[in-house]
């Protein structure tokens, strides 16, 4: 297995690095440079693996200022695990935040925060992006939430596909909403959904989301209020209704923090959430049937700022990537419970804020 690291490249990082990844023992490589990219701050993959994709900004001669966002294509080599740049295609405004394949690996759904809006682009039999195919901005369709600083326009966090294919979600920060979207993936288009969105608690801050396996619910980790909320989904319309809200940091904490990144394990049955500030993944127990959480325990990340983390494939390890000490740090999963322990194995990646297994 491969493990690819999507950074900043404000200071010294260059782009995409890439590690070997061990999944018997959880072991790392010293990462490697795998593509000089502006920013490549997430990186997705086809389900096949053949192709990855990284939004951010565009490497653009002369690069427009300010940065364009868009997404840029590469294929993966087998068996080094090495990234051939493949194309780059715009979407308008600065840089892209987030972005899925679908499971026809058709079209490419995208979420830009700073201009605020979703997108599609088509991907090809050759792994290639096409010209926007979608484009809607949430602008002046909602009212704001009450933190004006953070929330002072619309701000699509991220876009995620429902298991079925039928339905891209994005979390507004700005607009603490969830919209929804129907999906073509034949012509990699999408449509506002009716309804066209679930509401988040004002001033959550809904940042980024996971489905069960199922189908059934959505989990979302808000951003500005340092929670975790629980949506039913009816799969067949699309609408989510919230049915439960649950802190991601331990009693009496008031220090400054904001929520990072979720992602459920394999098997269904645990739901991990990072806190940046608190510096730690809190870990729930899921009950399966009822999609409800009982908070399990909170570990200390092994670094500062945890903004992204990833569940191996196998449900063994946890891979942190923490921001701003420049470390992917490895932790041990409990199958039977859940729970994580360091290792204490990491590898150092610069201003690391994704973290993809291939």
């Amino acid at each position: 297995m491969f493990a690819y690291f999507g950074t900043y490249t404000r200071e010294t990082s260059q782009g995409i690095y890439r590690s070997d990844f061990d999944p018997e023992h959880g072991a790392l490589t010293v990462p490697a440079l795998a593509a000089k990219a502006a920013s490549p701050t997430f990186l997705s993959t086809d389900s096949s693996s053949r192709f990855l994709y990284a939004t951010g900004e565009l490497l653009l001669d002369p690069s427009p200022k300010p940065a364009l966002g868009g997404a840029t294509a590469y294929a993966i080599d087998r068996p080094s695990g090495g990234l051939r740049w493949l194309n780059q295609e715009a979407t308008g405004g600065g840089g892209t935040v987030h972005s899925q394949v679908d499971t026809t690996t058709r079209a490419l759904v995208i979420a830009n925060y700073h201009t605020g809006y979703v997108a599609a682009v088509p991907i090809g039999a050759d792994g290639r992006v096409g010209p926007r195919s979608a484009y809607f901005p949430h602008e002046g369709v909602a009212p704001l939430g009450p933190n004006r600083t953070r929330q002072d326009r619309p701000h699509p966090h991220c876009i995620i596909l429902s298991p079925d294919n039928r339905f891209a979600y994005s979390c507004d920060l700005g607009q603490d909403r969830i919209y929804c979207y129907r999906l073509d993936p034949a012509h990699a288009t999408l449509q506002p959904n009716d309804p066209p969105f679930g509401i988040a608690e004002p001033g959550s801050g809904p940042r980024h989301g996971v489905f069960s396996p199922d189908g059934k619910y959505l989990y979302v980790a808000n951003e500005l209020n340092g929670t975790v909320t629980l949506y039913r989904h009816d799969a067949p319309r699309g609408a989510l209704t919230l049915v439960q809200s649950y802190s991601t940091l331990p009693e009496g904490f008031s220090g400054e923090n904001t929520v990072g990144e979720i992602d459920l394990h394999p098997n269904g049955k645990y739901l991990y959430v990072s806190n940046r500030g608190h510096d730690s993944i809190a870990v729930f127990a899921r009950d399966p049937a009822s999609g409800r959480l009982e908070r399990k325990e909170i570990v200390g990340c092994g670094g500062k700022h945890p903004r992204t983390f990833t569940v191996a494939p196998n449900g063994r390890w946890l891979l942190c990537g923490n921001k701003d000490t420049n470390s992917v740090v490895v932790f041990a999963v409990d199958p039977g419970t859940g729970r994580i322990t360091a290792t204490g194995r990491e590898v150092s990646v610069p201003e690391v804020v994704c973290v993809l297994i291939v």
